[in-house]
């Protein structure tokens, strides 16, 4: 299939200007509106997921650009309020990132042993934004190995001295690797378990000549955020993005339904197609897609580990999928990390550390359940990014135990808020921006008792010493 047709970026100015020449006006404005809804449900974690794939791999000017595809880039730092390509990143271990085109050939990673206590991992999350398979300590273990990840048209047997074949529903996947940091002593160790790292095609590993390469594609820009859920240029988007996303089987039906009003693989989304009066059925889909979204957001309580995992585990529940998109892209599946989002306090009011100061208390013996370790990273809200701060503190982690003070009974308690609490409580505190802010609690390899939910997250409390029980600050 040819893979470089050219995209229209106006079609907002076209749904302006243009006379529509309502080629779909057989379907009605109802069946508009439900197929838009539909297709922005079903698009939303394409679309963003190509945002960040167009940042790091494809946009050299960008600053967030990573490197061409096939390829491997370390960071060998944690992440910063600088780095702002996706929303909610860690901070507890530096990246590597690789973007796979796979339409020519497999694409071989490879990974060094390393101490077992150590955690790692490597999550390989496709088009649609599903973690449809891992490489890490959890999955195959700190002894090192190499692995091919092929295209969903590939086949043949496993090549020689390849230990597994990992098989992609769609043409592009991203690849996210993290590294555990013990300290900031440790970062060299880290450095030197990426230097050994290597992503290369198939034919490179295997010293042959190449294959003919795939198409060149014009990759069209992505869709700002700002505008995402109110344009029809997210139309425009998806259909560009589902020329490398075969068509599953489950999905047969639905995806035929897209073409009803113009959405159709590697073809240009053309508005003016749609008669006026569909022109604004199809933005009422998209409200209507970005309600449940919103409703499924509000339900859930700040517990996501429903919303990330393979395509067999969310069982096509594209909501769930649009939902975990717009929270928090790239989270990983709930076995290899859990993610409670605290937005709201003990008693229900949203977090705001210009009118409160907070508190998160771990009883003795009682902190998280893991294999790997906890963190607890604060975010600004809207953008849900990291906070800059005085101490250039974005997280407290269970690695830096050794470093933060214990309550008088052997518990510990962190302080979440814009001041510092104190010099001796200053260890323990994870400052906060001067508003509304969210924080996450991750858990990586949880154990079975959180994982069936036999132990809970503790509430995030109002401090006893609440900066609002004296008076109201004023801007």
């Amino acid at each position: 299939m040819l893979r470089n047709a050219l995209f229209t970026s106006s079609l907002v100015v076209a749904f302006l200007i243009a006379a529509p020449t309502a080629t779909h006006a057989g379907v009605s404005e109802q069946e508009t509106r439900d197929i838009a809804k539909e297709a922005y449900v079903f698009g939303t974690p394409m679309v963003d997921t190509y945002r960040v794939m167009y940042a790091f791999s494809i946009d050299k000017n960008n600053p967030q650009y990573k490197g061409p595809f096939n390829n491997i880039l370390n960071v060998s730092r944690v992440f910063t309020p600088a780095d702002t390509a996706f929303v909610t990143p860690n901070s507890d271990t530096p990246y590597s990132f690789s973007g796979l085109d796979l339409r020519a050939e497999p694409v071989v990673i490879s990974v060094p042993p390393m101490e077992k206590d150590r955690y790692f991992v490597f999550q390989l999350m496709d088009l649609y934004s599903f973690n449809f398979a891992y490489i890490g300590s959890r999955t195959t273990g700190n002894q090192g190995g190499t692995y091919m990840i092929a295209g969903p048209d590939w086949k043949g047997e496993k090549p020689r001295g390849v230990d597994k074949v990992i098989q992609a529903e769609t043409d592009m996947v991203s690849v996210v690797g993290r590294t555990q940091l013990f300290n900031p002593d440790d970062l060299q160790n880290v450095k030197n378990i990426q230097a050994k790292y290597n992503v290369q095609t198939l034919s490179a590993f295997q010293k042959k000549a190449a294959p003919k390469a795939a198409d060149d594609v014009n990759w069209i820009k992505p869709i700002a955020p700002a505008i995402e859920r109110s344009s029809p240029e997210f139309f425009n988007q998806l259909a560009f993005l589902l020329q490398f996303a075969p068509t599953h089987p489950s999905e047969a039906a639905l995806r035929k339904r897209f073409t009803e009003i113009g959405i159709e693989p590697g073809k240009p989304f053309d508005l003016t197609t749609l008669t006026p009066a569909q022109q604004a059925a199809l933005l009422a889909g998209m409200q209507d897609g970005q309600k449940e979204i919103d409703e499924l957001r509000h339900s859930l309580g700040g517990k996501t580990d429903t919303l990330f995992g393979t395509r067999a585990f969310l069982k096509n529940n594209y909501v769930a999928r649009a939902t975990g998109a717009q929270m928090g892209i790239g989270a990983n599946s709930r076995e290899e990390a859990m993610y409670p989002i605290y937005d709201k306090d003990a008693t229900g009011q949203p977090l705001d550390a210009s009118t409160h100061n907070y508190t998160l208390r771990f009883a003795k013996g009682r902190q998280p359940p893991v294999q790997a370790f906890w963190s607890l990273t604060m975010y600004d809200l809207p953008k849900q990014l990291l906070v800059d701060n005085a101490i250039n503190r974005y997280l407290i982690n269970s690695p830096m135990l050794p470093n933060l003070a214990k309550d008088a009974d052997g518990g510990l308690t962190l302080y979440i808020q814009h001041e510092s609490p104190g010099k001796d409580k200053e260890a323990n505190w994870l400052p906060a921006p001067d508003g509304p802010f969210m924080v996450t609690m991750r858990y990586y390899w949880p154990k079975p008792e959180l994982l069936e939910g036999k132990w809970k997250s503790p509430l995030i409390e109002q401090s006893k010493q609440d900066v609002a029980s004296a008076s109201p600050k004023t801007n």
